[in-house]
């Protein structure tokens, strides 16, 4: 009775505990930070702040017992991410004629930091959004005001911008500031014509506003910087005559049946039309001159920062993965343009096709170094009349059921695996060829050379496209994470987000059973593979190798199983502390952010590959946290893959003094926990020139073949046992 009551107790309090992290979950991000921010330090004057709105994620900024404004978190209002993927949280403060007074930037998990541009710089630049006027950008759609750009971290900036505006107009319309009106929702009144008919050919088009362009000349563009807040940018004049082309830009909403058939053909359309998701839309970009809306940013980061679609409070910058170039146009007349592209509108970026839009051209101009200025220009756009039909007014104003949040989620995570469609292949090519070579380990480790070369192939592959092109590493940070949410509510849809990631986890717990770890840590790691490579390029180079005594060597052994516990019990305490010290782990120095980062991670980087050159996988066998926690579950395989002759350990060593990790232990058994299924002892098993029982048994053979008393009787009987 006493072990039930003490079962009962357990059981509630484990209750309480999840549902208390479910409550804290639900909490607005507002009420997260606002006690770790002194109201003095965002609102000079301020005094306190007062108690968190009940029915929005806004606080009263007092001066005494006076509301001299309203301060928010951003991220509680739009959900804009950056290259992180994760909301960039900013705390606002807003007066009350919509004027910002305050505002400082709290919290975010960009890379920035990390490549060279101080912190502090960055809270400076959105410390200068203070005396923002709200009321003159919702006049403006969002664009009145002059975006100051930091040089290396464009999108990041435009993403803060993109923030605090829509964010802030959403907080000032609600609360009344500075006499804006709170959104009142208000049916469509004109939708799409399907049976509308575009012009025929390129200049009627042009001519009715299907196609809408933007021209500037040179002298325009200096005229812009001259008018600027850079002086330096005036003094760097674009070269050329003040009338010469800058750039032309056209626009076109092709994603609208009869304009899509006119600009791109029936076939080009068709396949428009397969790749959008149900709620996508998408336009046609074409451009000439010196300048390209297109830039090489896209190259590097996958985001195009050159172009932006800002439509009321929603803006959308396209990714390299919404974006497809355009070989040729079918509409008679079309000029000659350099570039020509179609790109995607997400469904779940709010976009109207019966509203204007305008497509925002970000231009820049180196002013030192490494410093540039910016000016934008706008091109705006809006369906012509013909292509829209009226809708009559419903006799009963009824209220739209908006998509329930697990819909959306779906939604959200089927595009991301739609759009990685070639990389998924690509890994489940890999997959395949690994689980067929360890199924058949022994025909293909019977070629030492043959053998060599592949792995070599296949560790390049992990390395180049899982690692350093799809950024594929898994992290003690996913099962960390992975935990949290088994601890605070599961949800599939926030690991489906990321689908490599996903695949390769769901692999590697599947290869757990048959193979243990070293399916993952000896072929689909990038780091672990960059580790051999560089180690095989010492061999090359004759840098001699160490051997650590045995006794050293396996007291060494338990270090990674310490990193990883510490790293697990920080954990359970604080997920965003434990994210900082698994900076232990090089793979988002070395793979996500390929050595772009602060010289104290690429020193200690460099320092581990150093190691690794004379003692193969040093990383792997001593530090590696991930391959503890994988260890673990891997006690449970079910099969021992691994060929053995009984004459191993006991007298023959040459396996145990050959193995890359020194997994073998003189006894001549195979520690699974530090096996990393490179299959170099399954070579050697067949190897007719190294191993010592092979080569007995030709030489038993030849003797056997070449004895008179056994002619005609081929068939031997070999002394060989698998383990």
């Amino acid at each position: 009775m006493r072990f039930v009551a003490l079962l009962t107790v357990l059981l509630r309090a484990l209750a309480l505990m999840v549902l208390a992290t479910q409550a804290q979950a639900e909490d607005s991000v507002l009420s997260k930070y606002i006690a770790e921010i002194a109201a003095p330090d965002l609102v000079a004057g301020a005094t306190g702040f007062g108690p968190i709105s009940a029915d929005l994620a806004v606080a009263p900024v007092l001066n005494g017992e006076d509301t001299i404004g309203w301060a928010f978190v951003t991220s509680d209002f739009v959900g804009t991410t950056g290259y992180s993927g994760k909301p960039i949280h900013t705390m606002v403060a807003l007066g009350l004629d919509a004027k910002v007074i305050g505002v400082r930037l709290i919290k975010h998990s960009e890379p920035i930091v990390l490549i060279g541009i101080p912190d502090a710089k960055m809270k400076a630049l959105v410390a200068g959004y203070t005396g923002l006027d709200l009321v003159a950008e919702a006049a403006a759609n969002g664009s009145g005001h002059e975006l100051n750009i930091i040089s290396g971290a464009t999108v990041t900036v435009m993403v803060i911008d993109d923030s605090i505006v829509r964010s802030g107009l959403k907080v000032a319309r609600a609360l009344g500031l500075g006499g804006m009106k709170p959104d009142v929702a208000v049916g469509p009144t004109v939708e799409l014509d399907p049976d509308a008919v575009a012009p025929a050919d390129w200049m009627g088009m042009a001519g009715d506003g299907t196609l809408r362009r933007l021209a500037i000349d040179v002298g325009q563009v200096n005229a812009a910087f001259a008018a600027g807040s850079d002086p330096r940018a005036a003094e760097r004049p674009e070269p050329g005559q003040p009338d010469d082309l800058f750039i032309e830009m056209q626009v076109a909403l092709v994603s609208v049946p009869s304009i899509g058939k006119a600009l791109l053909g029936e076939g080009e359309y068709g396949n428009l039309v397969k790749s959008l998701a149900p709620g996508e839309a998408a336009i046609m970009v074409v451009g000439k001159g010196v300048y390209s809306f297109k830039g090489s940013g896209y190259v590097r980061g996958g985001i195009f920062d050159r172009i932006v679609l800002v439509q009321d409070d929603v803006s959308v910058r396209f990714h390299d993965k919404q974006h497809k170039r355009l070989v040729a146009m079918t509409a008679p007349g079309a000029p000659e343009f350099t570039e020509a592209d179609l790109f995607r509108i997400p469904a779940d970026a709010g976009f109207d096709p019966v509203k204007p839009f305008r497509l925002q051209l970000l231009v820049q101009r180196e002013v030192a170094a490494t410093e540039k200025a910016f000016t934008t220009f706008d091109l705006a756009y809006q369906l012509p009349d013909h292509y829209l039909r009226k809708i009559a007014a419903p006799a009963v104003a009824e209220t739209a059921a908006a998509p329930d949040e697990t819909s959306a989620q779906q939604a959200l995570w089927q595009r991301i695996w739609w759009d990685k469609k070639v990389e998924i292949a690509v890994v489940a090519v890999m997959l395949f060829v690994l689980t067929v070579v360890f199924f058949f380990q022994g025909y293909f480790t019977r070629n030492e050379r043959f053998f060599f070369w592949f792995r070599i192939g296949y560790l390049t592959v992990t390395l180049v496209f899982l690692g350093w092109y799809a950024n594929a590493q898994l992290s003690v940070v996913n099962l960390m994470a992975l935990f949290g949410a088994l601890v605070s509510g599961f949800s599939w849809q926030a690991f489906l987000l990321d689908p490599l990631t996903f695949i390769l986890w769901f692999s590697l717990a599947a290869a757990l059973l048959f193979w243990g770890r070293g399916a993952y840590c000896g072929w689909l790691c990038p780091f672990g593979a960059l580790q051999e490579l560089t180690n095989r390029v010492a061999k090359a180079l004759h840098i001699p190798q160490w051997t650590l005594p045995w006794g050293l060597h396996e007291r060494l052994w338990p270090l990674k199983y310490m990193i990883f516990l510490g790293l697990f019990g920080v954990s359970l305490m604080s997920i965003e502390q434990a994210e900082h010290l698994a900076e232990v782990e090089p793979f988002k120095t070395a793979i996500i952010l390929k050595f772009v980062r602060a010289w104290p991670f690429v020193a200690y980087v460099l320092a581990l590959l150093a190691a690794g050159l004379f003692v193969e996988r040093f990383y792997c066998r001593y530090l590696c946290p991930l391959g503890a926690a994988l260890a673990i579950p891997a006690r449970m395989r079910m099969f021992d893959w691994l060929k053995r002759y009984k004459e191993c350990g006991s007298p023959c060593q040459t396996c145990a003094n050959q193995c890359p990790v020194q997994a073998i232990h003189p006894t001549g058994e195979i520690n699974p926990n530090e096996c990393v299924n490179c299959l170099h002892c399954q070579v050697l098993y067949q190897s007719k020139t190294t191993c010592p029982v092979v080569i007995k048994q030709l030489k038993r053979r030849d003797a056997a073949s070449a004895s008179p008393a056994f002619v005609g009787h081929p068939n031997q009987i070999h002394n060989r046992k698998d383990a």
